[in-house]
């Protein structure tokens, strides 16, 4: 079994830049302005989503089963959720864009079936695209593209400061 805690962030990011880490889990160049100075976030290297799409309409990104399981070896229910979320927000962000930043203010999800092995993918489409708010569904699905499990997060989006 992959332990997916004991994964260090790059050398790159002591010094507050996290180009390498960007690079590594998939975030387009076009991102990596709104990113660079604190990256993905520890969580989304520890469970070891990347992602493959990332825009304010459409974001898509894979997370490994392995590591990510609860105690009988189905991939933790909470594993959806961070996968649902990072999603979410990481759209969210999109949308938002330059000098303004996304909190999740709500997020549930309905489990369809469990899996033991593979690679998850995540799918959020957007459903609201405001000046206030972002609401997305992500569909989690297994290899063989079989619905896990749906969620719906909101995302409020307000001004740096």
């Amino acid at each position: 079994m992959t332990d997916n805690f004991t994964r260090h962030r790059p050398e790159t990011a002591a010094d507050g830049d996290y180009t390498r880490e960007l690079f590594d889990a998939g975030v387009p160049d076009s991102m990596h302005g709104l990113l660079k100075s604190h990256g993905v976030g520890a969580l989304v290297v520890k469970t070891g989503i990347i992602f493959s799409e990332i825009s304010a309409e459409r974001t898509v990104g894979t997370m490994p089963v392995d590591g990510n399981t609860q105690v009988t070896g189905l991939l933790h229910g909470g594993a959806h959720m961070v996968l649902a979320e990072t999603l979410g927000s990481f759209a969210a962000v999109a949308h938002a864009g330059e000098g303004r930043h996304a909190l999740g203010i709500e997020i549930g999800a309905t489990h369809h079936r469990g899996v033991r092995s593979g690679t998850v993918t995540g799918t959020a489409s957007a459903i609201h695209l405001g000046r206030t708010l972002a609401v997305h569904e992500v569909v989690v699905t297994d290899d063989d593209g079989r619905r896990l499990s749906t969620a719906r997060i909101t995302n409020l989006l307000r001004d740096d400061k």
